[in-house]
């Protein structure tokens, strides 16, 4: 679609967004055409960065633009004008806009309230953003007990009370509770390349809730959804062994295994094409360790009893399960001490390795404070933050609305941008 004569987007004056508008108007004040999206030509899951555009030399596209937005800034970015709002709403555009977002750290804001029931703020964590901008809450509720257990595609798995489930998309404010998975434990969540289907890993965990140890739990299940289909079973040999910290990459989940009995490492792949498990080796490394993911390699990160010493290991090769050593980090204890009051605990309780513009990203929770490290393990800034604890998870935001969320029960949208429905009972 070309805007050449009549009124244009920059015609219309929109004062929330004047960097934008700036960035558009030639500096000789004439009126370039403005190439947009042709339509939604239905582009499934994998043609995230949607179809190539031809740009006219010459020509400024507003495309290239607002594809690169933050979804809070691309919604406002909707209303002004038609044109704006139907290009940036195809399906094309979002998968587009959606492998442009940034992936960012997930940080997790709980706390009791007082008469009030709980409280949990989801906080991507963007460490190039302003001071301001790096403890924007994308999700808050109120009342009920929640936990985010899984996150895949800017989907977020909630547990309610630590007995039901509950899915939710904080960018298009989505949100359904998912009742018929009251009775399983959730072990991930992927998309299914074949059918652009979002499913879950999960297995059955009755016999839990009332102290009994199973002795043997020889299955798994997985449910898609939207299929109004119930979970269909799968074999493995032991479910005890998946959690719900597994890494998605490559079509595979990953869990990472340590048996310090037997000086053992394990990692647990479930192909999520062919829906079966494997095993591969791993570094036997000491203390205890977490996948990460970097520019599309598999890593390790272990850590010694009081977290000060990281052992970084990647994936060289996949087929033959080759591993590499890539560096140490020592956290600045001294220093982290120092600038956190000088507390006698030597024991950093949470810490997580994360990539972050090509290097890692070391954050740390101590005391009442949120440090971060860099890979030569400098400190870089501290946060006091008393509630705040970092999560193995990473948040790519998505405005694509999938067709999934009507067909549950329950299924709603919240009405105020960007806040998560308040309170969800918990007996239908």
């Amino acid at each position: 679609m070309h805007i050449v004569n009549g009124l244009s987007p920059f015609d219309v004056h929109f004062s929330t967004t004047p960097p934008l508008r700036r960035r558009l108007v030639p500096s000789d004040g004439s009126r370039n055409q403005v190439e947009l999206p042709a339509g939604d030509h239905g582009g499934g899951r994998n043609s995230r960065s949607g179809p190539s555009q031809p740009r006219p030399s010459g020509e400024i596209s507003i495309w290239e633009i607002l594809v690169r937005l933050p979804p809070r800034s691309l919604l406002r970015c909707r209303a002004v004008c038609r044109a704006w709002r139907c290009a940036t709403s195809t399906r094309d555009f979002l998968l587009a806009h959606h492998a442009r977002q940034p992936t960012l750290p997930i940080l997790c804001d709980s706390k009791l309230l007082d008469k009030k029931g709980y409280s949990l703020d989801i906080i991507p964590f963007d460490h190039r953003a302003a001071d301001a901008d790096q403890f924007q809450s994308v999700a808050r509720f109120r009342g009920t007990s929640y936990g985010l257990v899984a996150c895949c595609d800017g989907l977020f798995i909630l547990a309610v009370n630590r007995i039901f489930w509950a899915i939710y998309n904080p960018a298009t404010r989505q949100y359904a509770p998912l009742w018929m998975l009251s009775g399983y434990r959730i072990f991930g969540m992927y998309p299914h390349p074949a059918t652009g289907e979002y499913r879950l890993l999960m297995n059955p965990r009755q016999r839990w809730q009332y102290g009994i140890e199973p002795k043997s739990q020889v299955f798994c299940y997985v449910l898609s959804l939207g299929s109004g289909q119930p979970p269909r079973h799968i074999e493995y040999a032991d479910a005890n062994e998946l959690g719900n910290r597994s890494v998605l990459l490559r079509g595979c989940l990953h869990w990472y295994q340590m048996d310090h009995w037997i000086e053992n490492s394990t990692i647990i792949v479930f192909d999520t094409t062919a829906e079966s498990f494997r095993k591969m080796g791993a570094p036997v490394v000491s203390g205890w360790g977490d996948l990460f993911e970097m520019d599309g390699m598999l890593g390790i990160s272990s850590f010694n009893g009081a977290a000060t010493k990281i052992d970084i290991w990647v994936l060289q090769d996949c087929q033959n399960e080759i591993w590499t050593f890539k560096c140490r980090i020592e956290l600045p204890v001294t220093q982290i001490k120092t600038r956190c009051g000088n507390h006698d605990d030597d024991i950093f309780c949470h810490v997580v390795v994360m990539p972050g513009d090509g290097e890692l990203l070391v954050l740390v929770k101590f005391k009442e404070w949120l440090i971060q490290v860099d890979m030569d393990g400098k400190l870089v800034t501290t946060f006091h933050r008393k509630d705040v604890i970092p999560t193995k998870f990473r948040l790519k935001q998505t405005l694509v609305k999938h067709t999934f969320f009507p067909t549950l029960e329950g299924y709603f949208v919240k009405e105020t941008s960007f806040s998560a429905p308040g309170d969800l009972k918990t007996v239908k």
